[in-house]
């Protein structure tokens, strides 16, 4: 079935044509608010550009055979997120694995990416697991190349520009105490990067990616993004790192 989406109000009108299929799901059916919009393919990829998944390769990142029941999806998609957690893999891949993780669980599932992240994701925003010293740009606000205090320029090895759309992004890791990004950070006209943990990041930049990467409504998406940008402002502000224990000794101690 064939449905026609306008784009513009202008004359002629711009049309975009989505057809709607329906994807077979084996066990329980979730429930999901998007389930009344059309079901439009999006190819699942990493922020960089990897190759898209299929559902034989996303049934893999998560181990799970095709008879699985939506039970034993949801409880291997918590296992491999743990599996990866960045306190857990040390390897320095655990922000590729997790995004990986969400978009087979995505394509395996009913659940949109949002979706996943509200239900499944939100333990980082509650309970901080590091210091926030990685950086997220809410490219939604951002005013790419045309802005007038570009934080690319301000500090080119902390910013980019994305190749897409022209926004700016923070691909290098851990330059939250750096002078120069402080400095960029500060002069943003619309105060659209914000200092975050990795899993934070990681989370936060999926969920940009699941806004930018579909032709529909977001606004939902969106409010969701921003609310989870607050919680984690107000969460980090409120960590405070644990304190060294001292370290007692008997080396020097004479004993009786």
């Amino acid at each position: 079935m064939e449905r026609l989406l306008c784009l513009s109000s202008s004359s002629p009108p711009s049309v975009l044509r989505v057809t709607e299929t329906a994807t077979p799901f084996i066990g329980s059916p979730i429930s999901s608010p998007s389930a009344s919009r059309p079901n439009i393919s999006v190819s699942c990829r990493g922020r960089f550009g990897d190759a898209p998944l299929d559902s034989s390769s996303a049934r893999g990142v998560l181990g799970v055979e095709p008879s699985c029941s939506a039970a034993d999806l949801k409880a291997a998609f918590r296992a491999k997120v743990k599996q990866y957690h960045p306190d857990v893999n040390t390897d320095g891949d655990s922000d590729a694995m997790i995004r990986l993780v969400i978009q087979a669980y995505e394509m395996l599932s009913n659940y949109s990416r949002s979706e996943i992240i509200e239900s499944e994701c939100l333990d980082p925003f509650d309970e901080p697991e590091c210091e926030a010293l990685d950086l997220f740009v809410n490219e939604l606000l951002c005013f790419g190349k045309g802005c007038l205090y570009s934080c690319v320029k301000a500090a080119p090895h902390a910013f980019t520009f994305a190749t897409s759309a022209g926004t700016a992004r923070a691909p290098s890791l851990g330059n939250g105490d750096d002078y120069q990004v402080q400095l960029a950070v500060g002069q943003c006209p619309r105060n659209c990067i914000h200092y975050v943990t990795p899993s934070q990041r990681i989370i936060l930049e999926e969920l940009l990616d699941s806004i930018l990467d579909v032709p529909y409504d977001t606004s939902a998406e969106a409010d969701l993004l921003y609310a989870l940008i607050v919680k984690a402002k107000f969460e980090n502000n409120r960590f405070r790192k644990p304190k060294k224990q001292p370290k007692s000794s008997t080396k020097h101690v004479d004993w009786y």
